[in-house]
């Protein structure tokens, strides 16, 4: 996941240092083997290479055997096996930098680029009512016309914990399991999507209240795991939110509307936005008190009270 340009400069840093230091070592067998001009070989000297006399050509013939271009000027005798051995060390060693950057390449240009900034999640999540249920809701979009497959979405909240035995265990991974009306596995990002997790006796937010959820110190971490239709590469992509980015008692706005036309259309204007709803303060008051609710006054007639009308106004007081 580097730039282009570090990998550029690795990929020619690579193959030109290779050429270097073999080319040292092409000079070093021909100084010994006395092949050189400045070593005034005799005229019935055989060398190791032939027409390596210094050490550009020692760096020509290096480049030739690696690169496998074989221009016929410059030739290997079989008068020197460390030659023979130098050879065939630098033909195995060039054959694996280039399988390497080959491989490191493709996989640079199949890679898809910054594909996990095209999945949206909304900036809050919300509890509010979902059916006969209490729910905690966020918003996942998919900003791209291609789509990705096998999406599976979850969550991990992430606090610090007391065990019965009073050990403390902070980062305390809980799971957190998150579906749509089709169900959880395989989401189908035709449209932006909003998620659900139900909030009943094991969820870790059923002793929570809108009193006290600001008060708590945990963040919940969700994953979207997925694979790109266009290159089959597996993309993941992470959002969180702490307390004070959960709002209770609000919902989101609606996005997607319909058109005389029968088309349907998406307002992105409206991914974020919430507007408050009538929710239980807690989930324990949802489940138990129907009538628990906040802002919302009812009486009960007491059967134990009596009315007694008062008629004499002689007993009333002049001031």
């Amino acid at each position: 996941e580097i730039r282009w340009r570090y990998f550029l400069f690795i990929f020619t840093a690579s193959f030109m240092g290779s050429w270097f230091i073999f080319g040292l070592l092409w000079y070093s067998v021909a100084k010994n083997n006395g092949d050189l001009t400045e070593q005034n070989p005799p005229e019935n000297h055989t060398p190791c290479v032939s027409n390596v006399h210094g050490l550009t050509s020692a760096f020509l013939y290096s480049l030739e055997t690696q690169t496998t271009i074989g221009y016929g000027y410059r030739a290997l005798t079989e008068t020197c096996g460390t030659a023979v051995t130098l050879l065939i060390t630098q033909s195995i060693v060039g054959a694996v930098i280039n399988c390497f950057m080959c491989g490191v390449f493709l996989c640079k240009i199949s890679l898809p680029k910054k594909r996990a900034k095209t999945i949206s999640f909304s900036h809050t999540a919300v509890i509010t009512k979902q059916g006969n249920k209490l729910c905690l809701l966020l918003r996942v979009a998919n900003l791209r016309k291609t789509l990705l497959i096998g999406s599976q979405i979850y969550g991990k909240l992430l606090r610090t914990s007391v065990t019965p035995d009073g050990e403390i265990i902070i980062l305390d991974q809980v799971n957190i399991d998150f579906t749509v009306d089709a169900g959880k596995d395989n989401l189908f990002f035709i449209c932006p999507l909003t998620l659900y997790h139900v909030i009943d006796k094991s969820s870790p937010f059923f002793e929570m209240s809108v009193d006290t959820m600001h008060m708590q110190d945990f963040e919940l971490v969700v994953f979207l795991d997925g694979t790109a239709e266009s290159t089959s590469s597996s993309c993941q992509v992470r959002t969180s939110y702490i307390p004070r980015e959960i709002q209770w008692g609000y919902t989101f706005l609606p996005i997607i509307s319909r058109t005389k036309e029968g088309k349907y259309g998406v307002d992105f204007s409206n991914f974020n936005k919430t507007t408050p709803v009538t929710t239980p303060h807690c989930a324990y008051c949802f489940y138990n008190v129907d009538e628990h609710l906040p802002g919302e006054k009812r009486g009960r007639d007491n059967l134990g009270f009596e009315v007694i009308e008062i008629n004499d106004a002689a007993d009333m007081t002049k001031m």
